[in-house]
């Protein structure tokens, strides 16, 4: 494989809001490329790409599946990500391998929240997009709304390259405003001359079109002012703005009815970059790779998934050949390739070799993760991983029995080999194990996706949370006596202590004179005195705490130092008693970034949970909101956000200490 063929492989990402059509669009992709025989529909569990049961039962995609067609010579690579907010890391790492994408939009709702996210993920990678309005059957879809919302949301220059024939439930087909022709569609695609009653209004679309194009290509100028682009001129200047980004080409149709599928795939082949059209990648210290099937072998593991069969490795190769059988370097250490498929979502068909350009999945791998680099042995290479969001929601997961839970660690482990945006850690103070992802929903999901995998009985809940405290008043001259004689040696101490509030920590005085209580039975009571924080009156431990020896005795014989150690403990626990305590709360500082629309009710949500601002800045249509909030009210936040600013709202937050509850 040359350039040449490099030149006839497109790797593109289906990326929309969840609900707007990419799964059946891809499933309607794969018909009219011949690559299935009958057309699968969400509502009925029939897709390619969302085989997953929790998929087919929620009706929604939840993990990038990959699949690959062929249409006009040219060997497709798609990727049909999740649109719902929670599992927008899926198309982080999926975009990070692609070289185009095409955004879906509903052709009532417009841009969407998640549009934008996807959006401006896309644009952080610099991945080239054309736009497809869908849904232009329904009754409200009108083209001409989301483009402009596309203008005004997207900050993007749209390209209209169709008019739409016929509107809502009579909607038919589109004319291509670049070969100025009418595509049609009752049983199949037909091809015929503009109707006389939408020529004159395709003419001034043409024009606008064409008018567009000029503004942002200065060497088509000359020929626009000539008397008007050709379809060449135009096809080359669209192809050009699009692998620049600086304009998106926008299409149309009806991916349930099975209409404007064809001119899309069109435009793909036409507009979107090859393999070779796309920069080098470039290793973290700075050696370029081309996309050349003889250059050193290089790829990047983008998704790892777990199968029935065995560990499937998904990459995408940026330059050399990988065959079966050979051996590359993961991470440091060489393994050996067992298989290589080429994927068709969860059905896989065995290849003899990758070459630069492919995305395919690897059988053998044992020691790659997400992000994890393949080199060749001989030409070592680090590729940039994809970058996982943060989680902002936990729960606590437990088995039924302790018996599975050796079962649950393992299920926990191969959740976060799959899903790196998943954090799994052991409370330290609770001993609860903390599940930790983007969403309620992200978090439902891997939960019930180790049940049903590994077979085990789970439990969820809130992850309690670390209370502390404090002294609000403390006690002068508190006396405690340790006095034990059961036979032998028996046990004497005698303490007296002061305790009063400290800022932060801990800290242990001693005011004894005359030697009356020696120096190493000194440090034995201020080691007993922190045995006594572990757990205060309260049941919690015990900070801001200040403790002054002043003063006790000792026994020729019965003195030692576990007998004060002994006293410390004891006779802290019973003064901090004697005082007057206050319970502490953990607190977070939470960064809140919302549209200035809906800041009133953020604020409002913020002050209900007992959150005190600390400050704001309005920043380009957004406001940044900084207030404290105490962590026990943060549970399920992220839902009531979502669902305040539709899903366009996001939130950072970090412990910053504690606080009277």
């Amino acid at each position: 494989m040359r350039t040449t063929t490099l030149n006839a492989v497109r790797n593109l990402g289906i990326l929309a809001h969840v609900d707007a059509g990419k799964t059946t669009l891809t499933e309607r992709v794969l018909f009219a490329t011949g690559t299935t025989y009958k057309r699968g529909e969400v509502h009925d569990g029939t897709t390619v790409t969302d085989f997953d049961p929790q998929e087919r039962d929620r009706g929604i995609t939840i993990f990038a599946a990959a699949v690959s067609c062929t249409w006009d010579g040219h060997r497709i690579n798609l990727i049909d990500t999740p649109g719902h907010v929670d599992f927008s890391d899926e198309v982080e790492r999926s975009l990070r391998v692609l070289d185009g994408a095409v955004a879906v939009f509903d052709g009532v709702a417009g841009v969407e929240p998640q549009s934008e996210s996807v959006w401006r993920q896309a644009d952080r990678h610099g991945v080239p997009r054309i736009a497809f309005v869908n849904k232009l059957d329904r009754p409200g879809a009108d083209l001409d709304t989301v483009v402009e919302s596309l203008r005004t949301r997207l900050h993007t220059v749209p390209l209209v390259v169709q008019l739409p024939i016929g509107a809502e439930d009579g909607f038919a087909g589109v004319v291509d405003l670049v070969r100025m022709v009418a595509l049609t569609w009752e049983d199949s695609l037909t091809e015929g001359p503009v109707p006389e009653t939408l020529l004159a209004e395709a003419q001034r679309r043409r024009h606008l079109l064409e008018e567009a194009v000029a503004e942002l290509h200065p060497e088509v100028v000359e020929e626009f002012f000539a008397g008007g682009l050709s379809e060449q001129t135009l096809r080359d200047a669209l192809r050009e703005l699009t692998r620049r980004g600086l304009g998106t080409v926008v299409l149309c149709g009806s991916a349930y009815r099975n209409r404007g599928v064809e001119p899309l795939l069109d435009a793909v082949i036409a507009y979107l970059p090859s393999p070779v059209d796309v920069p080098a990648v470039r290793g973290v210290d700075g050696e370029e790779r081309e996309p050349d099937p003889d250059a050193p072998f290089a790829a990047l593991v983008f998704k790892v998934n777990a199968t029935a069969t065995g560990r499937l490795t998904f990459v995408r190769v940026y330059s050399g050949t990988l065959h079966k059988g050979e051996t590359v370097q993961v991470g440091g250490r060489n393994e050996r390739i067992g298989r290589i498929l080429r994927v068709q979502a969860d059905r896989h068909t065995p290849v003899d070799c990758a070459v630069a350009g492919d995305i395919v999945a690897l059988v053998g791998l044992k020691s790659a993760r997400t992000g994890t680099t393949l080199c060749a042995p001989t030409a070592p290479l680090l590729l940039e991983p994809p970058v996982s969001a943060d989680p902002v929601v936990s729960v606590a997961v437990e088995t039924r029995t302790s018996a599975d839970n050796a079962r649950l660690t393992e299920a926990l482990a191969h959740l976060v080999d799959e899903d790196p945006s998943l954090r799994v850690a052991t409370d330290p103070e609770t001993g609860q194990t903390v599940l930790s992802g983007l969403g309620e929903l992200h978090l439902e999901v891997a939960v019930e996706k180790a049940r049903t995998t590994h077979r085990i009985e789970i439990t969820t809940g809130r992850p309690r949370v670390s209370y502390r405290e404090t002294v609000a008043s403390g006690v002068k001259g508190f006396v405690y006596r340790h006095v034990k004689q059961d036979g032998g040696a028996g046990q004497f101490a005698h303490v007296v202590i002061d305790t009063e509030p400290l800022e932060t920590g801990f800290e242990f005085r001693s005011a004894v004179t005359g030697g009356r209580v020696p120096q190493e039975f000194v440090r034995a009571v201020e080691q007993g005195c922190r045995d006594a924080l572990a757990e205060g009156p309260l049941g919690h431990p015990v900070i801001g705490l200040r403790v002054t020896l002043t003063d006790g005795s000792t026994h020729v014989k019965d003195s030692s130092e576990m007998a004060f150690r002994t006293a410390g403990r004891l006779g802290l626990r019973e003064a901090l008693k004697a005082g007057a305590m206050t319970l502490l709360e953990p607190i977070a500082e939470v960064t809140v970034t919302v549209p200035e629309e809906y800041l009133g009710g953020v604020l409002g949500d913020l002050a209900s949970r007992r959150g005190r601002i600390l400050g704001s800045v309005a920043r380009a249509g957004t406001t940044v909101v900084t207030a404290s909030v105490p962590l026990a009210e943060m549970f399920g936040y992220v839902t009531r956000l979502r669902s305040r600013t539709q899903g366009r709202g996001t939130f950072s937050a970090r412990p910053t200490g504690y606080a009277a509850a």
